[in-house]
């Protein structure tokens, strides 16, 4: 990409932006040398690290390469056989430990997150060197007692040292005798070996070696005579432990260099895992969506066109801030690769231009597009000229300036790159600029190079009108806020606004008047008919955006109308569920009234009972046949019974405390004992259900066949979900697994209902769209669970 583009359209700060998101310096060196790529593999696998680390930060908010260290001038050290401190030592053990606990997360991980996962396979555990720092070092940074036998017993041994000889050296300065001789009964230190402050008028009183003395010179710091043996073997220890001390810490170094590639590879996959978290963490902060990517194609016709895709939805400029910028929308079509953008200064030409550029830069870098929806091609070069670079020192004025960055990117510009020039032709002659324009123009199009063009020229209004290939945009002015609405509108040129902002000014009207006189008869109409169509453009788009609010406001409601319809199927069920539970009670309760009624009459043979009996008999409507077979024995695995909820034969599968599990047809079912009956055999000794005429005994009507397929096309909307549930239900019933539901492919409405109720339906296992050969997307093919 060429240098100078680049710092025209900003790039450097968009980098900067990023790196704030990198927890540590290699990762956010990573993220400012950042480039785009032409490579499409490259792009991919880019984008898909951004994608796969802001969904595991969605997943896991706080989840970091932090921890981790610059470990390169720590290696430099260990490379030379410097023995590394304490601390630095502690540095790569936290980088290895916090390298080793992602490495891992990442792993368990790995079929979310295949690509950062393959990242981190980079990682190397080195567990044996973390091993031996953390036996040796404390979290404080030192090297603990334990690091080898040696110091262990040197350490010890310092300690008993130590405290011998304070306790002598107090003992000294506490002692009446030496007090008139001492300034003050104290220990203190004087060249790492323990003294006593001595009156300088008593020198020689206490015997021993004067070490230092006060500024005044009235105070000696002597060492006693009888702790010098004692101070001696304490120093000794010192250097005893220095030097042991020296020697661990050489020989983790060693360990250290030992594992200077396992270290850099570890470090290198941190950096890349590092800057692939801050580009998701600088996707979420900017709502941004991952770029489509849609390879050149063919020009179809004569059309000279190199067959590129650019299409933003509500894209935003990066660099501005989210609730000042406007989002607009830019293509090429197939009809055009040339837009020449119009509009007023300060009207958002500028913005849009770097708008672009940064899309196209950014989507080859691997970040995602702050956009609603984005979709474009790999351009092998993004060529931009924008902004005002005239030099002084050169002698360049700023149409020079421009023109010298035109020359370049014409020599290097072909038809799979993107250019963006601004104010085409502009800081010259305008008869002149607007004839170069033009020419710059026509040769970009014969070059098939698609370009991005703003300008104030009227004439390459005419000219992109008229050329196949180039169309017209243009940004849009409020004229009665005097301000730039920043919307940008493609198939239109900006107008000029220049007398109507005059007007709204307050310029004298005579004025105003007399230089629309001066503007040809041919301008004043070409402005007028420009008026004319944006107006009608606006209703056309007020039109279109209502059309859309009522198709979405009835497509709300029909989902709403199938939610209540499946709601009210679902109460019916329950209702019909209760009625028939409560019938049952009641039949029951009446057979039994009816039997105590009988057994009373008989015994006490009274008239009241029989009259009573009588007046029950004549209240209560006839009672359907009891679907009762004989008792049941001691029930076992594999029986056969009744179960008389269901009205079916069924198989004992399980047993369990107050319940039996019965497989009936293709389901199971649980059930109370009192609700099963034995089965009983026919005349040829078959089982079956209770026989006909057989006392307690009913006939099961065999189910009519289902078909494989129910078709609701013609249906209405309140119809097709009671059918299709009852189709649903019968097909589960008679055992089958597989059936078809045409609706026919027409606007898709009622595919959508049908697919909506079948996803939640509780028979429905999955389903699909048909094959060529079973009615492609006017069919769902509909996969029932197995019982």
């Amino acid at each position: 990409m060429n240098a100078r583009s680049l710092r025209a359209l900003e790039y450097s700060q968009i980098l900067h932006r990023l790196a704030e998101h990198t927890s540590f310096s290699l990762g956010k060196e990573l993220a400012l040398r950042l480039r785009p790529t032409t490579d499409e593999e490259e792009v991919k696998r880019r984008q898909q690290e951004t994608t796969e680390a802001r969904s595991l930060l969605e997943m896991e908010p706080h989840f970091t390469a932090g921890g981790a260290k610059d470990l390169r001038p720590h290696l430099k050290k260990a490379a030379i056989e410097s023995p590394l401190t304490p601390a630095e030592l502690l540095d790569i053990g936290d980088t290895i430990a916090s390298g080793t606990a992602v490495r891992r997360r990442l792993y368990s991980l790995r079929r979310l997150f295949p690509t950062l996962a393959e990242i981190a396979q980079g990682i190397e555990e080195c567990s044996a060197l973390w091993g031996e720092i953390r036996r040796s070092i404390s979290d404080r940074g030192e090297v603990v007692d334990g690091a080898s036998p040696a110091l262990a017993r040197i350490r010890r041994e310092l300690h008993q040292v130590h405290e011998r000889l304070l306790s002598k050296m107090e003992r000294i300065a506490s002692s009446p005798e030496n007090a008139p001789f001492l300034q003050e009964p104290i220990v203190t230190q004087r060249s790492g070996r323990y003294v006593i402050p001595l009156k300088a008028d008593f020198k020689g009183r206490i015997p021993g070696v004067v070490h230092d003395q006060s500024a005044s010179g009235a105070t000696l710091f002597v060492e006693p005579l009888a702790t010098l043996e004692l101070n001696n073997q304490w120093r000794e220890l010192q250097l005893a432990e220095e030097k042991e001390t020296h020697r661990i810490l050489k020989g983790l170094t060693a360990r250290v260099a030992e594992e200077i590639p396992a270290i850099e590879g570890t470090l290198k996959a941190l950096a890349w895992l590092d800057l692939a978290l801050a580009k998701g963490r600088y996707s979420a902060s900017l709502s941004c969506v991952e770029p489509k990517f849609t390879p050149f194609r063919s020009p179809k016709g004569e059309l000279l066109h190199p067959g590129s895709t650019l299409r933003l939805i509500q894209a935003r400029h990066p660099l501005l801030p989210p609730e000042e910028v406007v989002p607009i929308d830019i293509r090429i079509s197939d009809d055009f690769f040339i837009l020449v953008i119009t509009g007023p200064n300060t009207g958002g030409k500028t913005v849009s231009l770097k708008t672009v550029g940064l899309t196209a830069l950014m989507a080859q870098s691997g970040l995602h597009i702050p956009a609603q929806e984005a979709e474009l091609s790999i351009f092998e070069g993004v060529y931009a000229d924008i902004g005002d670079e005239q030099s002084i020192e050169q002698s360049l004025s700023t149409f020079s300036s421009h023109l010298t960055s035109i020359v370049t990117i014409l020599a290097r510009a072909h038809e799979r790159c993107l250019v963006l020039l601004d104010e085409l032709g502009a800081g010259t002659d305008p008869v002149e600029g607007s004839a170069l324009a033009r020419a710059i123009l026509d040769h970009l199009r014969h070059r098939k190079i698609t370009s991005l063009v703003a300008t104030h020229y009227s004439e390459l209004k005419s000219y992109a009108h008229i050329t196949p290939g180039v169309e017209n945009a243009s940004v849009e002015f409020d004229l009665e806020t005097l301000a730039p609405t920043y919307v940008m509108s493609i198939g239109l040129p900006g107008q000029s606004n220049a007398l109507a902002i005059a007007t709204r000014l307050g310029l004298d009207e005579g004025v105003v008047r007399e230089a629309r006189r001066l503007i040809s008869w041919e301008d004043l109409e070409v402005e007028r008919y420009l008026d004319d169509i944006r107006r009608a453009r606006e209703e056309a788009l007020a039109a279109a955006q209502a059309a859309k609010a009522a198709r979405e406001e009835a497509e709300g409601k029909e989902r709403e109308l199938a939610e209540e319809l499946k709601a009210l199927e679902g109460s019916r069920r329950q209702v019909i569920n209760e009625a028939r539970k409560q019938a049952r009670r009641e039949l029951r309760e009446a057979r039994e009234e009816i039997g105590h009624l009988v057994a009373e009459a008989k015994k006490k043979k009274t008239v009241e009972a029989e009259a009573k009996l009588t007046e029950l008999e004549e209240r209560l409507p006839p009672l359907p046949p009891v679907k009762k077979g004989p008792p049941l024995g001691e029930l076992k695995v594999g029986e056969t019974v009744w179960v008389e909820g269901l009205d079916r034969e069924g198989e004992v599968v399980g047993l369990e405390a107050a319940q039996v599990e019965v497989q009936v047809g293709p389901f199971r079912v649980k059930a109370d004992i009192e609700d099963l009956a034995a089965s009983v055999k026919d005349p040829e000794g078959r089982e079956g259900p209770p026989r006909e005429g057989a006392p307690g005994a009913i006939s099961l009507p065999l189910s009519p066949p289902v078909p494989d397929f129910l078709d609701l096309r013609g249906e209405k909307a309140e119809e097709v979900l009671w059918r299709l549930d009852k189709y649903l239900d019968d097909a589960f019933l008679s055992g089958s697994l597989s059936v078809r539901i045409i609706h026919g492919k027409g606007k898709g409405t009622l595919r959508r209902l049908v697919r909506q109720a079948v996803e939640s339906h509780p028979l429905v296992a999955s389903y699909r769209s048909g094959e060529a050969d079973e009615g492609g997307d006017g069919v769902t093919v509909v996969r029932l669970v197995e019982g």
